[in-house]
């Protein structure tokens, strides 16, 4: 039986009526007319016959779902999320939008036709999953990821007469929240951190604390302390853009001297309680740069380098962009 024809039953069911005239060239037989069937194994047929009459077949298959790719896929309280998305169309310039929880975080390019976005966690967050939707050309896709509990230390501190009860100034608030929301397109950063001074490491990120007896509850440590000496230097992390200066004889009578770098695609840098800085405003330094030196000004207990990470204004531990780096 010949597939093109069908059964004899389809045959019969697809003769045309003969027109006068009609038949084989030269042969004087008539010749049949019949329809194509449309059977799932003879539509490659029906393709070539198609295209050989110059009409394409546009095949109903489901759209391409994007790629997206989120890491560490263990995370806990305090890691940045990293949202890596690759659009159906390599040559899309358009960001895809990235949302948890309806807040959106920007997406930047990466490479060609690959963009990144940052989500950040913190101690003060729930444990459990968070849905991140990333839109791109018209198509959703959801993402389920479950953020573990982390258990974080408990510090008590005392301060001196004369350092405790001290509160910030609306000034220094209102200029390190200003310096927080930086959301700068170019990246300065290219590959892991350093470490900005060479003294211990005396605190670590998220230790919860008591302040002369009293317990903070919406307190996490929101940084690295380093234990060097006074004078010892500090040194860029990373590569990027000077953007806030600040001194303790101005009013930062919390942060003390301090240097924030903006490391662009909103992750910044604070260093606090220093005695000299070697930067202004608008400098654009490199990784392992000195920008200052140790100091005890501020609300500090004594000499020691806060080291504050920030990812779209959130304090994250900065250990894994140190480690291993989020280039």
């Amino acid at each position: 039986m010949n597939q093109l024809t069908g059964s004899r039953e389809q045959r019969a069911g697809s003769r045309e009526p003969e027109s006068k005239g009609q038949g084989r060239q030269g042969s004087g037989q008539p010749t049949t007319s019949y329809q194509l069937p449309t059977t799932n194994y003879q539509l490659p047929i029906l393709h070539c016959f198609l295209l050989s009459l110059g009409i394409a077949l546009v095949s109903a298959l489901p759209a391409k779902a994007l790629q997206v790719r989120v890491a560490p896929t263990k995370p806990h309280l305090g890691d940045t999320l990293s949202v890596v998305v690759r659009p159906n169309n390599p040559d899309v310039n358009v960001s895809p939008i990235v949302t948890v929880n309806r807040k959106t975080y920007p997406a930047f390019a990466i490479a060609p036709g690959v963009f990144r976005a940052f989500v950040p966690t913190t101690p003060l967050q729930k444990v459990g999953k968070r849905e991140i939707q990333i839109s791109s050309e018209g198509k959703v896709r959801n993402i389920a990821v479950w953020v573990a509990n982390r258990k974080f230390p408990v510090q008590r501190i005392n301060f001196r007469p004369g350092k405790a009860g001290l509160e910030a100034t609306e000034l220094e608030l209102s200029r390190v929240k200003a310096f927080k929301s930086l959301v700068t397109p170019q990246k300065f950063w290219n590959g892991p951190f350093l470490k900005p001074n060479r003294g211990r490491v005396s605190t670590i990120y998220g230790v919860r604390r008591y302040y002369n007896g009293k317990f903070a509850k919406d307190y996490y440590h929101r940084g690295v302390d380093y234990a060097g000496p006074v004078g010892s230097p500090v040194v860029a992390p990373a590569a990027g853009r000077v953007s806030l200066i600040g001194l303790e004889s101005q009013g930062f009578r919390v942060h003390g001297n301090i240097i924030g770098l903006d490391h662009g695609q909103g992750v910044t840098s604070v260093f606090l309680h220093l005695s000299r800085i070697y930067v202004r405003e608008g400098d654009i330094v490199r990784a392992g740069q000195p920008i200052g030196a140790v100091g005890s000004t501020g609300a500090s207990t004594g000499p020691h380098l806060h080291w504050g990470f920030y990812v779209q204004g959130e304090a994250v531990d900065p250990t894994t962009w140190r480690e291993q780096g989020m280039n």
